[in-house]
């Protein structure tokens, strides 16, 4: 009994319809293209309709050189694939290393953090509010929460009678924060000051506790008239 070949995932067959627009040198038709890979027209067809949606592959058309519609061709764009495969865990390691290595990495890595929250802070602003203008307790606290919340950090706001703290449920660096916690929980501290810096706010961002229970990290903030970050 002959054994059947296996079934191509259509990412590889995608890939190779891909592959053969960038070493054609030139567009290509769909005829064309199947003939090259082996395929359907109706495949490359399936196929091109992905790549152009990501991006990958442009349409262009022939030059007319007869009367009557000239005919549709495809080649690869000239970028890298959108598409393609991402580690960016692998550079928020790198990144952590070198904070880490620095001389003074708590501060470093708290100023890295302060400017994070004010160009994640100046965004919120403004599409509530005026960036130049300061904002009550209560809408800064708001904010924060709700910026904390687009983050990935699930932020809770303290019902036992503390409204001055701010839980955090989930940790969106949570690997990095479980392993170089000295470095990653000040970028989350500085980031927090930050944003309250450019909302004007009076309420601080004193302190982070990180870890206060295995799902829990705990935000102090302070009231009106404290310590505001710069």
């Amino acid at each position: 009994m002959t054994t059947p070949p296996p079934l191509r995932r259509s990412g590889t067959r995608r890939a190779e319809i891909l592959r053969t627009l960038r070493d054609a040198g030139g567009p290509l038709g769909i005829a064309e293209i199947a003939q090259r890979v082996g395929v359907h027209l109706n495949t490359v067809r399936f196929h091109l309709d992905a790549l152009v949606a990501a991006g990958t592959v442009e349409r262009t058309r022939a030059e007319l050189r007869a009367p009557g519609r000239p005919p549709q061709l495809y080649r690869a764009a000239p970028r890298m694939d959108p598409a393609g495969p991402r580690h960016y865990r692998v550079l928020a390691e790198a990144l952590v290393a070198a904070l880490a290595a620095e001389a003074d990495p708590v501060g470093r890595a708290t100023e890295a953090g302060r400017a994070w929250g004010r160009r994640e802070a100046s965004g919120l602003a403004a599409d509530q509010a005026d960036v130049d203008a300061s904002v009550s307790a209560d809408e800064s606290t708001e904010l924060l929460v709700g910026m904390l919340d687009d983050l990935g950090f699930a932020p809770e706001r303290d019902q036992s009678g503390a409204p001055s703290r701010i839980g955090l449920r989930s940790c969106p660096f949570l690997e990095l924060a479980v392993d170089h916690a000295e470095v990653v929980c000040p970028v989350h501290l500085g980031m927090m000051q930050g944003a309250m810096s450019t909302w004007r706010s009076p309420i601080s961002v004193d302190r982070l506790d990180r870890f206060v229970e295995p799902d829990l990290c705990l935000v102090h903030l302070g009231g009106v008239g404290g310590t505001r970050a710069s």
